[in-house]
């Protein structure tokens, strides 16, 4: 029995490492995972403000008076951000840059869109606008949201990937770009509203 036991433990010490191997690469597969579910969470949040500026759209065409120009800078700014496709899975900065970029083209339309629609009383009282501006409101919030929850989940899987001794064994495995705020959100955007006007 003596002369079997270096084998017993060189299988031993084996099968340890084995074992630790696979853990190590479960781990990065559950952590890469969680940093698509996320990134999907963030495109659902897009589309659906997407989709609620196409109905604000519509809705404000309603008014004759309003300026094409203003319209067709958003509707042109949306179709460029549907265009941006990105797989979470071989993300790069350079990718994420130009995917917030594009939304922040969407997000600069809307506000102006939104500040224009000052100057139409009708339009502010349209029970049908205010609910989508009521809508597009609370969807910035789940934007907000899906971004922190991205970023969280993408410190989690580099944290993952890159300590000692994951890093030796996921070489594989690339570390993944965050959300960064855009040029000049530092800024506050001054927009004001004057709902108490009488009806011109």
């Amino acid at each position: 029995m003596r002369k079997f036991l270096p084998w017993i433990v060189v299988g031993g010490i084996l099968l340890i490492a084995v074992v630790w191997f696979v853990s190590i690469k479960n781990g990065a597969v559950k952590t890469n995972q969680e940093v698509n579910k996320e990134w999907g969470n963030v495109e659902t949040s897009y589309q659906r403000r997407n989709d609620l500026i196409g109905n604000l759209v519509e809705t404000v065409k309603g008014a004759a008076e309003f300026e094409k120009s203003t319209l067709e800078a958003i509707t042109s700014a949306r179709a460029s951000a549907s265009q941006v496709k990105i797989d979470p899975t071989n993300i790069t900065p350079e990718q994420l840059a130009q995917f917030n970029q594009a939304q922040s083209g969407v997000s600069s339309s809307l506000s102006r869109l939104l500040v224009t629609v000052e100057n139409y009383p009708d339009l502010k009282a349209n029970q049908n606008f205010l609910k989508l501006q009521d809508e597009l409101a609370s969807t910035e919030n789940q934007i907000l949201t899906a971004r922190t929850r991205f970023n969280e989940a993408v410190q989690k899987y580099n944290n993952y990937i890159l300590v000692f001794p994951n890093s030796i064994f996921l070489g594989n495995y690339k570390e993944k770009p965050y959300f960064d705020a855009v040029a000049g959100a530092e800024k506050p955007v001054d927009v004001k509203f004057n709902f108490s006007n009488d009806k011109k």
